[in-house]
């Protein structure tokens, strides 16, 4: 509630240093919202052959595409509604209080640290890949070196970086097609079930049914961070019109692609090869051509999937973190921009706390379970969180502001949010499903989410911006309120 948080006054400088550069339309916002999510077809989904056999993750994946589908149709109306960089924080905000947007910018911000870390974990595992023998230093060496580039190239602004991940993203996606047509000649339907059953389970379901839940976490990376896109907000020419475009056509394209993966690898390689490799696409080739121009292609090329995700994902978790610093939630410093127009601070300093967390994970990690499923656990679990926060806040605004300018409205509203809410609490409670690790990384999940509301409420509530527009925009509209009351 706005009572329960104090307000500091800003000069005109102080928004004037917080300004991002409009240039997306709604082709950008498909190859962002691609982008975000096509290393998922690449590298990670495959864990989830380990956790269900294919039968677990077939099911799991079907709930997750309705999960992210119905999600899309419905941040979608609250995207047009509020066209702001915050996008999952400034619906919260409006919806909850400063206490509920802070809480979903929050998980959003672990979510998309911690998604890129993961994703540097898979280009160390495809790079270790083109060597017989990978050298020791290629694991740790090469997410320093995509850190670097693609913080750098952030650092030149969205108008750069927007139109070179738009590049990379349908090299990403040309390249996943060619591989597509490589493995169909040698799909043997019977390789999807080759994982021998468990004590109650089948060969469909080698692990049981308890298979599916544990398989969620790796069918949400399909599509985690799709929901990203609403945070281009300021930086979309016209966002009525442009935004729901980019997202469901971005969604839509990632279903259709992930059907494709799922089905013709496993059934090209295997399951019981593909659920342990750290780099699927090239393994499923591998294994039915050997080395030959495909693999290197799907190798070398491939790579592109996996950096359009990572390089994506910096793009978002610096706008969310700017956005939260822009209002006060985040150390002020965090949102300063540069002469580009690009928030500097907020894409360098995650980066840091991105590659430290694989460093610390991988330190404590007893190899049961590979890091970057550890780490997938983390992001998926914090994701969770925050599409709960937003269904919620959909729901709530509907119904408390029905008058709110809407240029997009849900279809199917209210069943469409209800269902997506519904499945990502069923979501949630995958890790206690994936064994102890997974359970440990959660728990820590947990912890790190109550540090930051040590600080929100020590701190940060006393000292909010007013003039930030997410803020601006609710306590608008709590004024209004107060008005309108008996």
């Amino acid at each position: 509630m706005p009572e329960s948080v104090e307000y500091e006054d800003v000069d005109a400088a102080y928004l004037e240093q917080r300004t991002l550069q409009r240039s997306a339309g709604p082709v950008l916002l498909w190859g962002l919202g691609v982008g975000y999510v096509i290393s998922g077809d690449y590298f990670g989904w495959n864990f989830g052959l380990n956790a269900g056999g294919f039968g677990g993750l077939l099911i799991a994946t079907a709930i997750m595409a309705t999960l992210y589908v119905t999600m899309i149709f419905s941040i979608a109306e609250l995207a047009t509604a509020m066209p702001v960089a915050g996008g999952p924080y400034a619906f919260a905000r409006r919806a909850l209080g400063p206490f509920g947007g802070y809480l979903t910018g929050l998980a959003v911000t672990i979510e998309y640290v911690v998604a890129p870390a993961v994703i540097a974990t898979g280009i160390g595992g495809y790079v270790a890949g083109m060597f017989a023998a990978p050298p020791a230093w290629v694991e740790p060496v090469v997410p320093v070196i995509a850190y670097v580039a693609f913080v750098g190239v952030n650092l030149l602004g969205s108008r750069t970086s927007l139109r070179l991940l738009l590049g990379i993203t349908v090299i990403s996606v040309v390249v996943l097609l060619l591989w597509v047509v490589a493995v169909l000649p040698h799909v043997d339907w019977s390789r999807l079930l080759d994982v021998p059953p468990e004590a109650g389970g089948s060969w469909f379901l080698p692990h049981g049914p308890w298979g599916v839940l544990a398989a969620l976490p790796a069918a949400g990376w399909f599509y985690l961070a799709v929901e990203g896109v609403p945070q281009a907000a300021e930086e979309t020419r016209d966002p009525a019109r442009d935004l729901p475009r980019g997202m469901i056509a971005a969604m839509l394209s990632l279903v259709v692609l992930s059907a494709l993966v799922l089905v013709l690898g496993p059934a090209a390689a295997g399951t019981a090869q593909l659920a342990q490799s750290a780099n699927p696409l090239p393994a499923a080739i591998e294994a039915v051509s050997g080395r030959g121009v495909v693999y290197w292609i799907t190798t070398v090329v491939g790579l592109a999937g996996l950096v359009a995700s990572f390089f994506g994902i910096i793009f978002a978790y610096s706008r969310q973190i700017f956005a939260l610093s822009r209002a006060g939630y985040f150390p002020r410093w965090l949102s300063r921009t540069n002469r580009r127009r690009a928030p500097h601070w907020a894409l360098v300093i995650p980066a840091g706390v991105g590659y430290g967390t694989i460093l610390v994970v991988d330190a404590l990690n007893d190899g049961r379970v590979a890091t970057g499923d550890l780490l997938m656990q983390v992001a998926v679990f914090a994701a969770l969180l925050s599409y709960v926060a937003m269904m919620v806040s959909h729901l709530v605004l509907r119904r408390r502001e029905p008058r709110m300018p809407r240029p997009y409205r849900t279809p199917g509203y209210p069943v469409t949010p209800i269902v997506a809410l519904v499945l990502s609490l069923v979501a949630m409670s995958s890790s206690l499903f994936y064994g102890g690790g997974a359970v440990a990384v959660v728990l820590g999940t947990a912890a790190m989410i109550g540090v930051g509301l040590l600080y929100f409420g020590l701190y940060s509530r006393h000292h909010l911006v007013a003039h930030a527009p997410e803020e601006e925009a609710s306590l608008v509209r709590a004024a209004e309120a107060e008005l309108d009351g008996p």
